[in-house]
């Protein structure tokens, strides 16, 4: 029998291989038509009877992405939640419930819905290759797992391991699932299909949680579990902002032990948090994040070779994520002394990915430290790191362009300095981009993008072709002082300077900010990236944009304070941690929380009104992304216009009246309120 998704073939052995292949897709996904195929073919195969069952892809990228999250946009009400919901359950227990045994070979990425259809097999092997990942990343669009996957994994690996991975959403790696007992082996790829027929045939016992995890889950050990599990999520999702982790947690406290009631449950509950505000905010990331994706598949770069100039904590973290996405990099200093200790925290980087001692010293063979330059007349992609002056990028450009390929491109890391100003020291300025990383770059996933006017359009396809290959979220903006992250930034971390100048403790501050949803306060992140670069990017905005910048950041550059390089700024920092000792007063927190984050969004309306990005939704995607403002949110502009873009303004109004020019509102907001 033919199918659309999938192809069905019996071998000699009478085992059946069934490769999933959902057509007109680059990635297999669950949708509602290819979970219905698969209905079908599990009827069918159950009627042959073979001796086994194996579940494989036909995607050379991955087993199985999860769900269709593009159906999830038109789900109206929890009827229509629940219908498409209880759909994926009913395959999964059909998986489940064949007479005979079944295997999934995981290969690349295994996520969501993919990995709840590994957990109703009876085994699973895994790909031994570092692209195999497996995850349950539902957590991270405002759900949890819902085809069965909270059961089956609190099942197969225990609570402890299972309650990790779901509340994190993050990604396993094939040898560390192997540890879990989320996969029953890892193998090389000339083993697989010998590996399948093993399992098949043996039927070892299916992996199951051990005693520990059995007194875990047990009725009298449950709440005791599920309280500290709420404690510990709660530091990084509070409960009002984020209501899945929770509703996870008191899924398994009140269920766990009964399969009916627990997958009933399940179902109910993804079906009341898929329509509600979080969950489609964070659909609408998501989605935003495959946008600023697909900026970087228009062309593809064969670049090899990256030379990185300024083995500072930038250039050097530029360099060890470049080697660990595969490049040769070269990095280039004064001297080999400047260079030494760039090399040590990218092999601390580096080690801390692969773990696989093979693969870290491959990685940190690609990292050739360079103190004479002489990567530079090989490189595909020149990255210039350098301190943020425009003398110095300007003398350091006009040297270097002569040793360079010709067609080699040419990026800058600056973070406020526009590129017409940059591109005068050049020859041929058509090969000169902005590529500008955040700090840190291993966790940092936007990059901003920016052209001069002479940059050829080849350059700007190459540039954002190379930022997808490094696992970077590429976003354009226009060349403008402080492009249109640190633009909008700056006006948030001064006012809390302003604050703290005025008396506010930096903890009433920083809590306040935290309370909106912001990852980290303002206060902690200027520490963070160093007191004397905010006060250098802070006073070009000044000179630029007439920013006003408090002179208590200053007077504390003066005095050496920088803050977490070297121990101190707004915070006493001890083994990377701020010690959060009490100071100033308490201050009145609405207020407090209203003046940093309406400053922010005034400052996001006044890139609107210049272009800085193309369009709204560009701009909260780079500020979700490049800032972590509050995910749940949906964005900046889609939070202004849930809250009413009237009551923003009249805010902005009363604060400009108490506090002076700086929250006077920009035009944008009027002309919204106009209609235009």
């Amino acid at each position: 029998m033919s199918y659309r998704h999938f192809r069905l073939e019996y071998d000699t052995d009478d085992l059946a291989w069934l490769q999933v292949d959902v057509a007109d897709r680059t990635v297999n996904v669950l949708s509602a038509e290819v979970l219905d195929e698969f209905s079908r073919v599990l009827e069918d195969v159950s009627t042959h009877s073979p001796a086994g069952l194996v579940i494989l892809s036909g995607k050379d990228n991955g087993f199985i992405a999860g769900a269709d999250v593009s159906e999830f946009t038109r789900i109206e009400n929890r009827e229509e939640a629940l219908a498409h919901i209880e759909r994926g359950q009913r395959c999964m227990d059909a998986l489940e419930a064949l007479p005979f045994p079944s295997i999934a070979l995981i290969h690349g990425f295994c996520m969501g819905g993919g990995t709840e259809l590994a957990l109703a097999c009876d085994y699973r092997l895994a790909l031994d290759d570092p692209t195999t990942v497996i995850g349950l990343p539902e957590i991270r669009l405002g759900i949890h797992p819902g085809f069965g996957g909270t059961l089956r994994a609190i099942e197969t690996l225990g609570v402890r391991h299972a309650m990790d991975m779901m509340l994190s959403g993050r990604a396993i790696k094939a040898h560390q699932a192997r540890r879990m007992g989320l996969v029953d082996d890892c193998v090389p790829e000339r083993q697989m299909f010998a590996a399948a027929r093993h399992f098949l045939r043996q039927r070892p016992p299916r992996r199951r949680a051990g005693w520990l995890d059995r007194i875990l889950g047990s009725r009298p050990v449950r709440p005791l579990l599920a309280r500290w599990l709420a404690r510990k999520t709660n530091r990084k999702a509070p409960r009002d902002h984020y209501p899945a982790p929770y509703a996870l947690i008191d899924l398994w406290r009140e269920h766990a032990g009964n399969r009916q009631n627990m997958l009933a449950a399940e179902a109910a509950s993804v079906a009341r948090l898929i329509t509600g505000d979080t969950a489609n905010n964070l659909i609408r990331v998501f989605f935003l994040q495959e946008r600023l994706k697909q900026a970087g598949r228009q062309v593809r770069d064969e670049s090899r070779h990256v030379h990185v100039i300024g083995a500072g904590v930038m250039g050097g973290d530029i360099a060890a994520w470049c080697a660990l996405k595969g490049f040769t990099v070269s990095l280039q200093d004064q001297s080999p002394e400047r260079i030494a200790p760039a090399i040590g925290r990218a092999w601390k980087t580096i080690q801390r990915k692969l773990r696989d001692p093979r693969l870290v010293r491959g990685t940190m063979d690609r990292l050739i430290a360079d103190a004479d330059g002489y990567g530079l007349a090989k490189a595909d992609i020149v990255i210039e790191a350098v301190f943020e002056d425009l003398d110095v990028k300007t003398t350091l450009l006009r040297e270097i362009e002569p040793r360079m390929r010709p067609d080699a491109l040419l990026a800058t890391n600056t973070s406020s300095i526009p590129l017409e100003e940059l591109e005068k020291a050049l020859k041929h300025p058509d090969r000169l981009v902005a590529l500008h990383f955040f700090n840190p770059v291993a966790r940092m996933q936007l990059v901003e993008i920016s052209s001069a006017p002479a940059t050829s359009e080849t350059s700007r396809t190459h540039i954002a072709s190379f930022a997808t290959r490094l696992s970077k979220l590429p976003v354009a903006v226009r060349s403008s002082p402080g492009f249109l992250v640190n633009r909008v930034l700056m006006p948030y971390m001064l006012e809390a300077v302003q604050l703290y100048e005025e008396g506010v403790s930096k903890q009433t501050i920083d809590r306040e900010a935290r309370r909106f949803g912001m990852p980290m306060g303002p206060l902690e992140l200027a520490d963070t990236v160093g007191l004397d670069i905010c006060l250098s990017v802070a006073n070009i905005l000044s000179q630029r944009l007439g920013m006003p910048v408090p002179g208590k950041l200053g007077e504390m550059v003066d005095l050496g304070l920088t803050g977490r390089k070297n121990g101190q700024g707004f915070y006493v920092w001890h083994k990377g941690r701020p010690q959060k000792e009490r100071d100033g007063k308490a201050g009145d927190a609405n207020d407090v929380q209203d003046r940093l984050i309406l400053r922010l969004l005034n400052e996001v309306a006044r890139c609107l009104s210049e272009g800085i990005v193309d369009d709204p939704d560009l701009l909260d995607a780079g500020i979700v992304f490049g800032t972590g403002f509050a995910p749940f949110t949906g964005g900046p502009v889609h939070y202004m216009q849930h809250v009413g873009i009237d009551t923003v303004a009249a805010r902005l109004d009363e604060l400009a009246q108490r506090y002076g020019e700086r929250f006077a509102r920009d035009a944008w907001f009027q002309r919204q309120l106009d209609g235009e």
